[in-house]
C-alpha cells in the first residue's frame, strides 16, 4: 500500500517541492527505511511519527515501512516532513483516502503526543505553494500567520489551514470536521521607535547627527571615530529610527530570511521594523557572512534592508572584515559548497565605530594618549584601505563639552529627522524606481544626476590629487553630494554640497 503527499524543502531562502512517498509492505518483518538523502533530523522522524500516530488514537500497521523523499538527489534536512509522513502512512493504512491530498501541500513537525509545531521557512514554503497553484496549504497553527501573508485565494494563492494536532488534520481530510481558512489581517508597519532610542536623547554632536541623517537619506555606509564615551554607540543605535518604515515588499523580503533561520516569533507574521544587527567582535566568518555544511544566512543577510553595526571595528579579525567587501558592493552573498550553492540577499547599511588608538585618547583635547606610535599604527592597520574606501561617510565624534552635556536646550527628535529622510527617499524613488537610493545608483545614473559645473569639477580634481582619492572614493563623494543636494531640495549639485561630501572622506588622512 502506497501513498504520496506533497511537501516542501528549503534551498537557501528558496523552497522547492518534495513528494513524500510512503509504502507499507504487510508481508515482511517490521522495519523502517527513509531514503532520499535525509539528514539526522529526518531519520529521527520515525520515532516521532509512530508515537504521534498511536497517541492520537489511530492504529499503525508497523510492518516494512519505506519513506522516499523525492527528488532523491537533493539533501533533505529539518523536521518539516513529520506531518506529511504521518498522513502518508495513515493513507497507506486505509485510514485516509488516497485522493485526499490532491492539490494539497503539507508541512509540520510532530510532537510525541501528536501536537503540531511550526517549521523554518514558512514564508518561502507559502510562496512555493502559490507558484505551484496549490489549492490548500496545511500547516501548524503557529506558522499560519506567516504563510497567510503571501497566500491570497483571490489572486490564485492557496487557502491556508492552521492546525494544532495531528487528529485535527486527519478529521479534516476525512471530511468528518470542517475548518475555516486562516484569515489574513492588514500588514501594519510600525514606525514608532523603541523606548529610549530617540535622537533627542543625545546632547550636542551636531556634525555626527548630520552624518546620520545623510546616511539614512541616501543609504550610505558610515564610520564614527572618537574617544571613549563620546556617544558613538548611542548615535549608531538611533539610525534605524531615522530610516523610513519597511515597505510591504521589504518586510516580506527580510522576513523570509528570518523565517528560514527560525527567528520569527510564532504568530508574528512579518517583520515591521528595520533590522539592527550588532555582532560581537569575536564573530566568525560564517557567523558574519553565512555558511556551514548546510549553508545558513549570516549577520549581513539578517541585516538586509536594515543596519549592520560593527562596534570597535579594529577588534574584529581582519580576515573577517575583508569578507564584507563583496556583499557591500553586490548586495548579496553566494555560499558555494561541494553539494551546491546558496545565495542570500545582503543589502545592508554598514555602521562602524572605532577609537583613534588602543587607549582611545589620541587627539583628545584634554586626556593624554598613552600609546606608542607603533601601537597606533598596528591598531589602525587592522582596517584595510579597500574596506575604508567603501565607507562613504567617515566622521569624527569629538568629546562632549560639559556645557553641552548640561544644556537644557531641546534636541531635534528622530521623528522630525525621519520626515526629512522620507521626503528625500521619495525623490530618489521617483528618480530610480522602487527602493532606489543614491548609494546604489548605477554609472549611467551617476553621469545623469551627478553633473558638476566647472567650479565643482575643479574642487573635485583638487581634492582627488591632494588626498589621493581612488575612482571609487570619488564616485562615492558624488553620491553623497547628490544626497546632500536632495536634502536641500536642489536639482543640481552645488559646490557647498560637494564640499560637505568631501569633508566626510577625511579618515584616510587620520588613520
Amino acid at each position: 500500500m502506497t501513498a504520496s503527499v506533497l511537501s516542501a524543502g528549503l534551498d537557501g531562502i528558496e523552497a522547492y517541492p518534495i513528494h513524500v512517498e510512503t509504502d507499507i509492505h504487510l508481508q515482511s518483518l517490521p522495519s523502517w527505511s527513509t531514503v532520499g538523502l535525509p539528514d539526522g533530523a529526518v531519520k529521527e522522524s520515525k520515532d516521532r511519527v509512530i508515537a504521534a500516530i498511536k497517541n492520537s488514537g489511530y492504529e499503525f500497521l508497523y510492518r516494512k515501512v519505506t519513506v522516499n523523499l523525492a527528488p532523491a538527489d537533493r539533501r533533505k534536512d529539518g523536521s518539516a516532513y513529520d506531518l506529511p509522513i504521518a498522513l502518508g502512512l495513515l493513507a497507506a493504512s486505509n485510514i485516509l483516502a488516497a485522493d485526499t491530498f490532491a492539490d494539497t501541500m503539507v508541512v509540520g513537525e510532530l510532537g510525541l503526543k501528536g501536537d503540531l509545531r511550526s517549521v523554518r521557512g514558512m514564508l518561502s514554503i507559502a510562496i512555493l505553494a502559490k507558484e505551484c497553484r496549490i489549492k490548500r496549504l496545511l500547516v501548524p497553527v503557529s506558522g499560519a500567520a506567516e504563510a497567510v501573508q503571501v497566500c491570497d485565494p483571490k489572486n490564485g494563492g492557496p487557502e491556508v489551514y492552521g492546525f494544532s494536532h495531528l487528529s485535527e488534520v486527519v478529521e479534516f481530510l476525512a471530511g468528518k470536521t470542517t475548518a475555516k481558512p486562516f484569515a489574513r489581517g492588514p500588514l501594519k508597519v510600525d514606525a514608532d521607535l523603541p523606548l529610549n532610542l530617540d535622537l533627542a536623547d543625545i546632547r550636542g554632536q551636531r556634525g555626527a547627527k548630520r552624518a546620520l541623517e545623510i546616511a539614512a537619506a541616501g543609504g550610505h555606509n558610515l564610520l564614527l571615530c572618537g574617544s571613549p564615551g563620546s556617544g558613538k554607540t548611542m548615535l549608531a543605535t538611533r539610525l534605524p529610527g531615522l530610516m523610513p518604515p519597511l515597505s510591504a515588499d521589504e518586510s516580506l523580503d527580510t522576513s523570509r530570511i528570518y523565517s528560514v533561520c527560525g527567528l520569527l516569533s510564532p504568530g508574528s507574521g512579518l517583520l515591521t521594523r528595520r533590522p539592527f544587527r550588532e555582532p560581537h567582535h569575536s564573530v566568525s566568518p560564517m557567523g558574519l557572512i553565512g555558511g556551514g555544511s548546510h549553508p545558513r544566512p549570516g549577520e549581513v543577510s539578517l541585516a538586509h534592508h536594515g543596519v549592520l553595526f560593527l562596534d570597535e571595528l579594529p577588534e574584529f579579525a581582519r580576515h573577517v572584515l575583508e569578507q564584507l567587501r563583496q556583499p557591500m558592493e553586490s548586495g548579496r552573498v553566494t555560499i558555494a559548497r561541494a553539494s551546491g550553492s546558496a545565495t542570500y540577499p545582503a543589502r545592508f547599511l554598514l555602521v562602524c565605530s572605532l577609537n583613534p588608538c588602543p587607549c582611545g585618547y589620541r587627539g583628545h583635547p584634554k586626556a593624554a594618549c598613552r600609546c606608542s606610535e607603533r601601537a597606533v599604527r598596528d591598531y589602525q592597520g587592522r582596517i584595510s584601505g579597500p574596506l575604508l574606501d567603501r565607507i562613504d561617510l567617515q566622521v569624527q565624534v569629538p568629546p562632549l563639552p560639559f556645557e553641552e552635556f548640561r544644556s537644557k536646550q531641546p534636541e531635534e527628535k528622530s521623528a522630525t529627522v525621519r520626515l526629512r529622510v522620507q521626503h528625500t527617499r521619495s525623490l530618489q524613488t521617483a528618480r530610480y524606481g522602487t527602493a532606489g537610493v543614491n548609494a546604489l545608483m548605477s554609472s549611467t545614473d551617476l553621469e545623469k544626476y551627478c553633473r558638476l559645473d566647472e567650479t565643482g569639477m575643479k574642487v573635485l580634481k583638487s581634492a582627488a590629487e591632494r588626498f589621493s582619492l581612488s575612482a571609487r572614493a570619488m564616485t562615492r563623494v558624488l553620491k553623497v553630494a547628490r544626497t546632500v543636494a536632495d536634502l536641500s531640495a536642489c536639482v543640481d549639485i552645488q559646490v557647498d554640497h560637494l564640499l560637505e561630501a568631501l569633508q566626510y572622506r577625511g579618515m584616510e588622512r587620520i588613520l
